[in-house]
């Protein structure tokens, strides 16, 4: 066993019950290990929020969507359209219409955005996670049927037992010239609403599906579209097919995946838990002022002990190794508990769901948590560096003892 490892792992197992530096050695540790607990289980939620708002998007968003580099819309034909659907790895490919329009249903008003889809939309399972009431239909010609937001359908106070209620659409289009016709300013169209979707607030006040054609006439779209959709088939790559899809489109169309689609909205979770990480280390690291303070008393009454070894041949780096050895005893036992109970705690929370959310009409009842190595690879590398430099100071002060003074 290595001298300075003995030595160091004597003091933190000193006996003497009532010596004040072993209690303020106890109390570091247990600093350390709350500390390093925290950081676990924080960590760990936000890994969970993070992965069940990407699964809420993902239920509704599209495993790849194509969109124009520049511009609102592009053309599309047919041909184009079956060439990209025949690429390796594309199981649906969905056409998209999407832009604001104004939405009346009964004496309310609402502007929203209405997303015309083809008819493979509703055999994606775009709706198995959240919430769905009604009927999972966009209709069919002379007969369309909308399928909208809850958010939307509190706002326009819908009611799906209205059989004979029908939603009037108005999208603006440029007047004729010395036309004084208010009709002359908006298309209209009207649909059935049969069914209610709640996936995710951005999503339920925002969007009413309704089909392609539907959107095409209204919008005057013609061969237009706004955005292609792609479902990966089940087992293919996501990211290889992407860029097949991307080799196809050219540089004239992006092709985002479903974190690209929102990149802001992940960056700002991300942002949140580097900063999160950045204040629970620095807590930490005052936590770690009592090792500092610690090492610092046991310097000053080992002098003896010290000088004693400097006299039958220790180094100052041997003194210097036991005093950094014994901050990491402390600091690395605390580490370990704080690390076994932030596993111990996230694993509880993940299979019972100890702690509530408290919303009842949440999607899920608890706290989402989701440990991954790299946290704990992170916090461990957090406390080795703090007991380095907590442990620093103390070490050089005892390894400058006088030999002569203190014999």
């Amino acid at each position: 066993m290595d001298l300075s490892f003995f030595i160091a792992a004597r003091y933190f197992r000193s006996k003497k019950k009532r010596n004040f530096i072993t209690i303020l050695s106890r109390i570091s540790m247990i600093g350390v290990a709350v500390g390093t607990m925290a950081l676990v289980i924080v960590l760990s939620v936000f890994n969970g929020l993070e992965d069940l708002i990407k699964g809420l998007y993902a239920s509704f968003d599209a495993e790849l969507k194509i969109e124009p580099a520049m511009g609102k819309s592009f053309e599309v034909d047919e041909e184009w359209i079956n060439s990209l659907a025949a690429v390796d790895g594309v199981e649906v490919l969905t056409e998209v219409i999407e832009d604001n329009a104004l939405f009346r249903f009964g004496d309310n008003q609402l502007v929203a955005t209405l997303k015309g889809v083809s008819d493979n939309f509703l055999n994606q399972g775009r709706f198995d996670k959240g919430y769905f009431q009604g009927e999972l239909s966009l209709g069919k010609e002379g007969q369309p049927h909308a399928i909208i937001g809850r958010g939307v359908s509190y706002f326009l106070s819908v009611d799906l037992e209205q059989e004979f209620e029908l939603m009037h659409v108005y999208y603006p289009k440029a007047p004729r010239a010395g036309s004084i016709d208010p009709n002359s300013m908006y298309n209209r169209e009207v649909i059935k609403p049969v069914g209610i979707f709640s996936i995710e607030k951005q999503f339920d006040d925002e969007y009413i599906i309704v089909p392609l054609d539907f959107a095409r006439r209204l919008l005057n779209y013609g061969n237009r579209r706004t955005a292609l959709e792609i479902k990966v088939q089940e087992g293919k790559d996501v990211q290889r097919v992407k860029r097949r899809v991307r080799e196809k489109v050219g540089e004239e169309f992006l092709v985002k995946d479903t974190d690209e689609q929102h990149a802001s909205l992940l960056m700002t979770i991300r942002l949140e838990k580097l900063f999160v990480f950045i204040t629970l280390t620095f807590i930490l690291a005052v936590a770690s002022f009592n090792i500092f303070f610690s090492l610092s008393m046991l310097a000053i009454e080992k002098k003896k002990d010290i000088a004693v070894l400097f006299s039958m041949g220790a180094t100052q780096k041997l003194i210097r190794s036991i005093y950094i050895k014994e901050g990491a005893i402390i600091a690395l036992s605390g580490a370990l508990v704080g690390l076994l109970l932030g596993f111990v705690i996230c694993w509880l929370q993940d299979t019972f769901g100890l702690v509530s959310l408290g919303v009842t009409s949440s999607i899920v009842e608890s706290y989402p948590v989701k440990m991954q190595v790299a946290d704990f690879v992170y916090t461990s590398l957090s406390v080795i560096l703090i007991t380095f430099l907590a442990s620093y100071r103390p070490a050089l002060i005892a390894s400058r003892v006088k030999t002569v003074a203190h014999l």
